[in-house]
This record gives structure tokens, sequence and C-alpha cells, in this order.
């Protein structure tokens, strides 16, 4: 857990897993574009660390992300789930 204390009311959630499983990135590659170790990156996607803001942009730049795109206060829904959302009839 990240030595910040944050409660379990505030966690935060992330969206890095997924990205760079879309992207073919490895974690070592991530760690090398955002200048931090691949452990760090294992760490941030388990959600036992939790990044500093400075972090958090150097990671949505590699992403080309906005921050909300890649990190959250609530559990993100499966990328699935919010693109192929049912559609209501008129």
């Amino acid at each position: 857990m990240s030595p910040v204390r944050r409660g379990a009311a505030l966690p935060i959630y992330n969206r890095i897993r997924v990205l760079r499983a879309e992207r073919g990135m490895s974690r070592a590659q991530l760690a090398a574009l955002i200048d931090v170790n691949p452990q760090t990156v294992g760490a941030l996607e388990r959600g036992d660390h939790y990044p500093s803001l400075d972090l958090a942009f150097r990671i949505c730049d590699v992403f080309g992300l906005p921050v909300e795109a890649v990190f959250s206060r609530t559990e993100f829904t499966p990328l699935s789930t919010e693109l192929y959302k049912p559609r209501k009839e008129a």
C-alpha cells in the first residue's frame, strides 16, 4: 500500500494494465518510458502503490489519454461494457 494514508474510502483505481496490454507493451517498456523500475509498474497495476501527480501525468502522456481515463476514485467498468452499452429505444 502507498505510504500516503488515504484509508479504504479513498482508493485510486487505474487502467494501466489494460492500456499497456492493448498496446502490446511490457512492464519494462512502460517503466523505461516513465523513468521508473518495472516493479513499480507492477505495484501500480496491482494497486499496491499510488502514483505521484507527476508520475500519473507521465503515464497518461505515454498513453495519450487524460488523467480521468487512466485513474479514478471508483472502480472502472470493463471497457467492453462502456463501448457496447445497450442502446435505448426511442
